[in-house]
């Protein structure tokens, strides 16, 4: 298989006309696209290649959008391949359901193939900030926007200022910045803080989140860094972005 190439973008949809339209527009725009009708040609194209990301569609014939994004979820080899989720369904059911198979992100047609190409953008901006932290996390000091957490102090220091974080805030901002541009579940990140229990109606996680938004996002009623996945969790964006 061949390296990976961050500006390759496999669309799968089942629709000729959708296909050869985001083909041009996004080549247009600086992408090599490959389309493909169906999942048992994305398995074939995924042998010769590992693409910066994934156009797919939710409703295709065979093996479905949902199925096909897990089971690359499971896949090491391309476990990390940002996913774009579309669908002609656009209930909160459905995107809350793709967003927790493993879709980056959900597109609900129809839609304007510039707004797709601002979401891949920004979907290969996260994962290049994603390999970078990935990097980072094997390291003493992990940076996200201007700060730098200091794992080896359990200090949190912006422009040579430290910011004072309690036990708790340390150990959410270090799950946070462990798992970048994922969504992580409430009971999920419960799991990762180990020793800490809550009853099944205890909003602790979300408490938490709150007191740590009001020390690192410019804006806490509008958070760029913990951002809410409406019905599914919390996000951690480290390149502080409003998407």
């Amino acid at each position: 298989m061949n390296s990976i190439s961050p500006t390759h973008i496999l669309v799968v949809d089942d629709d000729p006309a959708l296909r050869e339209l985001l083909a041009e527009y996004l080549g247009m725009n600086g992408m090599t696209v490959e389309t493909l009708p169906d999942g048992a040609a994305l398995q074939q194209a995924l042998v010769r290649c590992r693409p910066g990301a994934i156009v797919l569609d939710l409703m295709l014939p065979g093996e479905d959008g949902l199925s096909i994004a897990r089971e690359l979820r499971a896949h090491s080899a391309h476990a990390d391949v940002p996913i774009l989720m579309l669908s002609a369904r656009g209930e909160e059911v459905d995107r809350v359901v793709g967003l927790e198979v493993g879709a980056d992100d959900y597109l609900a047609k129809p839609f304007s193939p510039r707004e797709l190409l601002a979401r891949l953008r920004a979907l290969l901006r996260r994962a290049h900030a994603m390999t970078a932290a990935v990097t980072a996390a094997t390291q003493t000091h992990r940076r996200f926007g201007p700060y730098v957490l200091d794992i080896a102090t359990r200090r949190l220091v912006r422009d040579d200022r430290e910011i004072r974080l309690t036990g708790a805030e340390y150990d959410l901002l270090r799950v946070f910045t462990e798992r970048p541009n994922r969504v992580l579940s409430r009971d999920g990140l419960v799991d990762l803080l180990k020793g800490f229990e809550r009853g099944p109606f205890d909003r602790s996680i979300d408490i938490r989140v709150t007191r740590l938004r009001r020390k690192i996002e410019t804006d806490p009623a509008a958070p760029t860094y913990i951002r809410t996945v409406r019905g599914a969790g919390y996000l951690f964006n480290p390149l502080g972005e409003q998407i």
